[in-house]
């Protein structure tokens, strides 16, 4: 068998030299609508005297693909745009973003405070992880303000915030809770889960009836509405302080959080129809919960925080100028839940899935119980409604058809 040899280019091929280092450069003055995507995890610098002058906390140069490309860069710099920030990280989901905040502000000792209401995968941090680590947590009421006032201490280093809470939607006093951190815990940095109000329904840094002083930072779970696509995942931390901004920025750095230019090119693509597509899918979820709020007996009661009954209704009638696409039914405590599951089985136009935002309407079963460890008011099963870009009587005559199906089951 005769020897297999590397062939060397022939006459006018190029070599693997000349394909790597190729002195093509594109023409200048190119514009699109389109952002270019940089990747990139080596930055190339000029001289050893601009690789060690080069710095990445002012997003004034690029060091490391880690740290940032252009392509980031321009994704933070609208997202500030929309969350009224200065200065925004990027994460690998909403989840990371959450769990960054925590890794960055907390050390042994300290005590971070979350709403009961808070995202379960952000309490079981808390109870996991956070407490591995010396750290400890207590839950508060947030419709109570006296039970946040409660449970503030000199231990306190992070208060965490979400409107509306998740899955029973109730929506809190924001400026009557940051107000209280502010007077019982001024050390305590007051941080907010901003997925639902996706930047547009309210502004958290300039919270009504606080002298323009709101929260300290936002999370956002991009995987939501500013993906709109249902096939991202990606987070983000907004703030204004500077001296916030390197604290978390270092910590960041240090974990090695990042994400990938295509994700964060889905992402850039999405957000000019954020506004268009959180408005429809908001009108389409009240339009929904109008409808089920007349669906009683078998459905006892419409959990979405522009519906009047619904839990802080009033205060989000004050905060807020729009609402997202959710909506939580609560089901007569006489249906069981097998038969509940049996109805979200039974929906054509509703898939069954985690998440929410995209194009496409989900429908998720909760056991209230298990959602809350301070209580809970809610005695039915729930079911968590996502509404997606569908047209709204389509989805309405899906569920009615459910919820007959469901009334035919209980009376045989």
């Amino acid at each position: 068998m005769s020897e297999t040899r590397q062939q060397r280019p022939g006459p006018g091929a190029p070599s693997a030299t000349e394909l790597i280092h190729h002195g093509y450069q594109p023409p200048a003055g190119f514009g699109s609508p389109a952002v270019p995507v940089h990747k990139g995890s080596t930055v190339y610098f000029d001289s050893v005297a601009a690789l060690r002058d080069h710095h990445w906390l002012d997003k004034q140069a690029y060091t490391y693909g880690l740290h940032g490309t252009p392509t980031t860069f321009t994704l933070e710099a609208r997202l500030a745009t929309l969350e009224g920030a200065r200065h925004v990280l990027l994460a690998p989901s909403g989840l990371a973003a959450l769990t960054t905040v925590d890794m960055a502000l907390l050390a042994a000792g300290d005590t971070v405070l979350l709403p009961d209401n808070a995202y379960h995968p952000s309490k079981e941090f808390a109870r996991h992880e956070l407490a591995h680590w010396g750290i400890a947590y207590r839950l508060y009421d947030p419709l109570d303000p006296a039970s946040l006032r409660a449970a503030l201490g000199a231990d306190v280093k992070l208060v965490w915030l979400e409107a509306p809470g998740s899955v029973t939607m109730e929506f809190p006093d924001l400026p009557a809770l940051v107000r209280i951190v502010r007077e019982a815990a001024p050390q305590a940095v007051v941080a907010l889960d901003n997925t639902w109000g996706a930047g547009l329904a309210f502004s958290p840094f300039d919270l009504a009836g606080l002298d323009g002083q709101g929260v300290d930072l936002t999370i956002h779970a991009l995987t939501k509405y500013p993906s709109g696509g249902g096939d991202v995942l990606m987070g983000s931390i907004a703030c204004r302080d500077d001296a916030l901004y390197r604290r978390l920025a270092l910590a960041h750095s240090r974990l090695g959080v990042g994400v990938g230019a295509n994700d964060v090119e889905l992402v850039l693509r999405a957000l000019p129809s954020l506004p268009l597509r959180y408005a429809a899918q908001d009108a389409a979820g009240r339009r929904v919960a109008r409808w089920a709020a007349s669906q009683a007996p078998l459905v006892r009661r419409v959990l979405h925080p522009a519906m009047p009954g619904s839990p802080g209704h009033a205060h989000w009638q004050a905060t807020c100028r729009a609402a997202a696409g959710l909506l939580t039914l609560e089901f007569d405590p006489a249906i069981a839940a097998d038969a509940v599951d049996a109805f979200v089985d039974g929906l054509q136009r509703f898939r069954i899935g985690w998440s929410w935002g995209g194009p496409v309407s989900l429908a998720v079963p909760y056991q209230a119980a298990r959602l809350r460890q301070l209580g809970t008011p809610y005695e039915g099963v729930l079911v968590r409604l996502s509404i997606g870009l569908e047209d709204p009587d389509d989805l309405i005559a899906d569920l009615a058809a459910g919820l007959a199906r469901l009334a035919s089951a209980a009376r045989g």
